[in-house]
């Protein structure tokens, strides 16, 4: 058995005519890629559209919010949580707050992407609240006019 993973395609070609030398004499063996698992990265909670996106190139945590159609109106951005394997069994979390971070304009901290990041956008707390109360007594308490 030859695993090929984490192969270049000419790496998987040498490594099959090494394995097979004892066998053939000389042996050729061209490899050709069919289907490969393109690079990506997962986005939910409260983003616009969660899913999954392609990731194509150079990405920062705040342009893979823009990418999953930004914040919602429930959405606390000041603990937005990535997800990063390490392994099959462990994976490392980073909390970003991107409010913060927006505010100082300081993008330093925003982290750059790697395949198979995944990003969860938590909901408010005050987003969670809200369900709780009725919107007639709201309306009493947050009526401008009456001040």
């Amino acid at each position: 058995m030859l695993l090929a993973e984490g192969l270049t395609l000419p790496e998987l070609q040498q490594a099959i005519a090494s394995r097979y030398r004892g066998v053939l004499h000389e042996p050729e063996v061209t490899v050709t890629l069919k289907n490969f698992d393109k690079p990506y990265f997962l986005a939910s909670g409260e983003v616009g559209r969660p899913g999954k996106y392609e990731l194509r190139g150079d990405l920062t945590v705040n342009e893979a919010v823009a990418i999953a159609g930004g914040f919602t109106q429930r959405a606390r951005h000041s603990q937005v949580v990535l997800f990063r394997r390490i392994s099959a069994e462990v994976a490392e979390t980073h909390v970003i707050d991107v409010k913060r971070m927006l505010a100082s304009r300081d993008v330093r901290e925003d982290v750059h992407l790697r395949p198979g990041d995944f990003l969860f956008v938590p909901e408010s707390r005050i987003s969670k609240i809200r369900k709780y109360v009725p919107a007639g007594s709201m309306s009493w308490y947050m009526n401008p006019l009456q001040f």
